[in-house]
């Protein structure tokens, strides 16, 4: 499945807190454990870039994690169809 990535500046990033931020950490230590992605000192940042929290993995912007959780949601649907 081909999505257009989220680009940092989407508005809809604002409404990220650090409880949300947190567990969308969580859903990507989970997915990205099978395929070796490991951010075991990734957190919900404190450094604020316009309006926008940044994830403390590189000072990344919340569209970089959900952008990556897209893609590990798209792998683990396309494996459930190959068994």
């Amino acid at each position: 499945m081909t999505r257009e990535p989220i680009a940092p500046d989407d508005p809809r990033m604002r409404d990220f807190t650090a409880p949300h931020i947190t567990a969308l950490l969580g859903e990507l230590h989970r997915r990205g454990l099978p395929y070796g992605l490991l951010w075991g000192s990734a957190s919900a940042g404190e450094t604020i870039l316009d309006g926008r929290l940044l994830v403390d993995f590189g000072n990344a912007p919340v569209s970089t994690l959900l952008n990556l959780l897209h893609l590990l949601r798209d792998l683990d649907r396309d494996a459930a169809w190959e068994r």
